[in-house]
């Protein structure tokens, strides 16, 4: 008599880690710390003078900083919010690390988006937890981790890269953070097309990104939103003319200039820094009927398309009458005899 074979259960976590229930349940990130942490959580320890360590505890692991050394086994039993005293007689504050303090320390293999412009990006993509999106650009994972992070636990990012060494990086990173189940690293080329269709959300990070419209539409769900991330303006106005011909509407240009203040209630004022410009975030919303573009420009836009418009018609009917009598046209300014 034959038995038939079992799944084994590692092929039982794999699929359950394929459905959103299930990448929820194989992620550390949706367990509450209210409870205490475990073994694997990442903490975040803040000592004396200010200095953050992230750690992921381990049983038999020691944090050893110039503040002293602090046993991975007294941060476990230390509640969040408290106060741990380490070997050495010095204080750390143990807290459940922040969604910054993630991208902050992330292990970096290029310069990775801010995490000022990485919210803002999410709120203007509108995204929650269903929300499918496709990044391109993963460079050290920053804006994936906060992609994950809004669309989790229902939710999907696909991230386009096409150097291994810098996706490999990634990949540690959101590993790390337990945010891999709601990402899906791909490494290929953009230019030829994205795997991926009616995606709400598509994001560019690349150098050229009006070369790859047409990309992005057939990836893109009517209505859906899209954004890039540019360093100069040149750049930004050939992708805001490629948008123009394209079947995308609601078009705009923003920046994020963040001035944080000293927490000094009797002597309140900005900090002698700031995080000003890091870049120009264009978006725009896909149209169904790209003939329908031309209708839904910025007032400005429209403005000034008018003026350039009447211009050219002034131009042409002066010259028009010029002709008519006979006469040249004139330049609008004399020559002045030189001195």
């Amino acid at each position: 008599m034959t038995s038939e074979a079992q799944p084994s259960p590692a092929a039982h976590a794999a699929h359950a880690a394929g459905s959103p229930a299930g990448a929820a349940e194989a992620s550390p990130w949706f367990r509450s710390v209210r409870a205490g942490f475990a073994w694997g959580d990442t903490v975040l320890l803040v000592t004396a003078d200010q200095s953050r360590y992230l750690l992921r505890l381990r049983a038999s692991a020691e944090l050893h900083t110039h503040q002293g050394i602090f046993p991975h086994a007294m941060v476990q039993a230390t509640a969040p919010g408290s106060t741990l005293v380490g070997l050495q007689g010095h204080s750390a504050l143990v807290l459940e690390p922040a969604l910054d303090d993630l991208m902050r320390t992330l292990r970096r293999g290029s310069q990775i988006i801010y995490p000022k412009d990485a919210a803002w990006l999410v709120h203007r993509l509108s995204l929650r937890s269903g929300s499918r999106v496709i990044e391109a650009g993963t460079g050290s994972g920053g804006l994936t981790m906060a992609l994950a992070w809004a669309v989790a636990p229902a939710g999907r990012v696909y991230s386009y890269e096409v150097r291994a060494d810098a996706q490999q990086i990634a990949r540690g990173n959101l590993e790390r953070v337990g945010l891999l189940p709601f990402v899906e690293l791909l490494e290929a080329d953009i230019e030829r097309g994205f795997q991926q269709q009616g995606v709400d959300a598509l994001f560019l990070d690349v150098r050229e990104p009006w070369l790859y419209l047409a990309q992005v539409r057939a990836a893109l769900r009517a209505g859906g939103h899209f954004a890039a991330l540019l360093p100069t303006t040149n750049q930004v106005s050939n992708l805001l003319e490629a948008l123009e011909a394209g079947s995308f509407a609601e078009i705009g240009v923003e920046e994020l200039l963040l001035r944080r203040y000293k927490p000094v209630p009797d002597r309140l004022r900005p900090e002698d820094t700031m995080p000003a410009h890091t870049g120009f975030m264009v978006f725009a919303r896909a149209l169904l009927d790209e003939a329908e573009a031309g209708k839904w420009l910025s007032k400005s836009r429209q403005r000034f398309l008018a003026r350039k418009e009447a211009e050219a018609r002034y131009a042409a009917e002066a010259e028009a009458r010029a002709l008519a009598h006979g006469d040249a046209p004139q330049p609008k300014y004399p020559p002045m005899p030189l001195p």
